[in-house]
């Protein structure tokens, strides 16, 4: 698997199995069945081959590794290159991972135009890995632009009462943020004179241009996270997404907020980042103490979580702009986690909706009695989202909190208040769900998890645990390219002047100590 593409072979594999489903010829019944089961099977094989990426991945290597460059547009220093580092290998494996989940998710969910359904999804998946292995910033902007028509689609088509106005309040959100970022890509081209994303993380541009570069760059990526006060088309766009729509929107998309703000903002524009860190810890507060405020009065579950992804997004923006490793390993791990768990929550709603078809959580009540498997599953991630020891949301919080601490403190005390909120509410959502009597004919007829539902249920569940158990596992990945970024942004600013020369250690007496010994006794 070495000497094959295999970047680009993860990145197009899932447009080849769209193609077959668009073939698909017969009655409706039968072009539903086999579409469900090609989308299944082509994300499976997409899975499997990009588990080789991280086979051949040397975590030791900060650089980008696995690189694939082809002449593209020679004369304008415009090529296809594709890599992976430690910050993006990750997010390649959560495509294809979450993919065939969403697409076992919706395989009765969706009943009406499945073949094109199932097309949209694979489609996304190709702009989404697409985007996370592109070294190139025109094939970095043609994906990152890639993602709306096909999000678009499923959220218009498939999603609920007000589809349409959710739809476009999501794409010209995102599309005007873009089109900010594609003048800075156009600025940054015309500085350096090619578009390798490589030359650019090396290249020193100048400050006061850095200024204008960061702030274009912050506004594509801060809709995408999203940040107050760009956020408020993320809850339409969950409430009305289907469940897999919402999957991928929370699981996947909202990471290519936070890793264009780590690839672009800090490592290409460090001075940027150190002029406007005070701007972003004010917006990522902002945004925990504010979404969890309006999560709590919430009576809609999916509006529910979808604010705490808000919440959550905040930590990670907070933990990036630290700049320091305990703030930046937990901003990837956050993302990491939040992927997981913000994924599994909305499964978990889904699996409620598509029993009873309402969102409101006064309708239940009492589930625990005859569903105690689904009980249980939504324990383990609501569990996990409020940060419990032992699951992937505690290392995640506790290590932007310590980065944020380190920094200012007062950042870190107002942070603090998003995990009290957060148990609040989501310790309300589980009351109102699980407890009670079962007094509700209609929920007391809805069937516990059936064998289709744990199968997607159960790898995410193992995930949690061992992310929170052994974080080592996906930290060890990461925190070589991590380091390096830091030690990079360091230099950048002591070269800048911004920042002082680290001070000479003086040498502990324990070191001292012996050597002076040695030295006595050669005497």
């Amino acid at each position: 698997m070495a000497d094959l593409p295999i970047l680009t072979l993860t990145t197009f594999l899932p447009l080849v199995g769209a193609f077959f489903i668009l073939v698909i010829r017969g009655d409706a019944e039968t072009v539903a069945r086999n579409a469900r089961a090609v989308a299944l099977w082509t994300s499976l094989i997409t899975f499997i081959i990009s588990l080789f990426i991280l086979t051949n991945f040397d975590p030791s290597n900060p650089g980008f590794q696995l690189v694939e460059e082809y002449a593209w547009l020679p004369s304008y220093k415009i090529a296809y290159i594709k890599g992976v580092d430690g910050v993006s290998i990750w997010f390649v494996l959560a495509s294809t991972f979450l993919t065939p989940i969403c697409v076992l998710a919706s395989w009765t969910s969706v009943e009406k135009r499945v073949k094109e359904f199932m097309i949209a999804l694979l489609v996304l998946e190709t702009m989404m890995v697409g985007m996370f292995t592109a070294l190139d910033f025109v094939l970095f902007y043609l994906f990152f632009e890639g993602v709306l028509l096909p999000m678009f689609l499923l959220i218009g088509v498939w999603g609920g009462p007000q589809r349409v106005y959710a739809a476009y309040k999501f794409f010209l959100y995102t599309f005007i943020g873009s089109v900010l970022m594609l003048l800075a890509i156009l600025a940054m081209y015309l500085t350096t004179g090619t578009m390798d994303m490589r030359v650019m993380l090396d290249y020193q541009f100048a400050s006061d241009l850095q200024k204008w570069l960061w702030v274009a760059f912050f506004i594509a990526f801060a809709v995408k996270t999203p940040i107050w006060p760009l956020h408020t088309w993320l809850p339409f766009a969950h409430v009305e997404a289907p469940t897999a729509g919402s999957v991928m929107l929370a699981g996947v998309m909202l990471k290519m907020g936070g890793y264009g703000l780590i690839r672009a903002n800090v490592q290409m524009l460090p001075v940027g980042t150190a002029w406007a860190t005070d701007f972003v810890f004010v917006l990522s507060v902002v945004a925990i103490m504010y979404a969890s405020l309006v999560a709590l009065a919430q009576t809609d579950m999916k509006k529910m979580i979808a604010y705490s992804s808000v919440a959550h997004m905040g930590y990670v923006t907070m933990g990036i702009f630290t700049m320091n490793h305990q703030g930046l390993d937990g901003a990837m791990f956050q993302m990491l986690s939040h992927t997981v768990v913000s994924a599994a929550l909305f499964l978990c709603i889904g699996v409620a909706y598509n029993r009873l078809h309402t969102r409101e959580m006064a309708a239940y009540g009492g589930l625990a009695h005859n569903m105690p498997r689904y009980a249980v599953v939504f324990m383990v991630f609501m569990l996990a989202s409020v940060g419990l020891p032992g699951t992937s949301g505690f290392v995640g919080e506790f290590l932007t909190m310590l980065g944020a601490f380190q920094v200012n403190t007062w950042v870190a005390f107002f942070a603090a208040t998003g995990l009290v909120l957060g148990a609040a509410y989501m310790l309300l959502l589980y009351r109102m769900l699980f407890f009670g009597k079962l007094d509700k004919p209609e929920v007391k007829a809805m069937p516990d998890l059936s064998w289709q539902e744990m199968a997607y249920f159960a790898p995410l569940i193992a995930i949690v645990l061992i992310m929170g158990v052994y974080p080592a596992s996906f930290k060890d990945v990461y925190m070589p390219t991590v380091e390096k970024i830091l030690t990079d942004h360091q230099a950048s600013l002591q070269a800048a002047g911004l920042t002082a020369p680290a001070p000479v250690q003086a040498a502990s007496i324990e070191t001292v100590a012996p050597a002076a010994a040695v030295n006595a006794s050669e005497n």
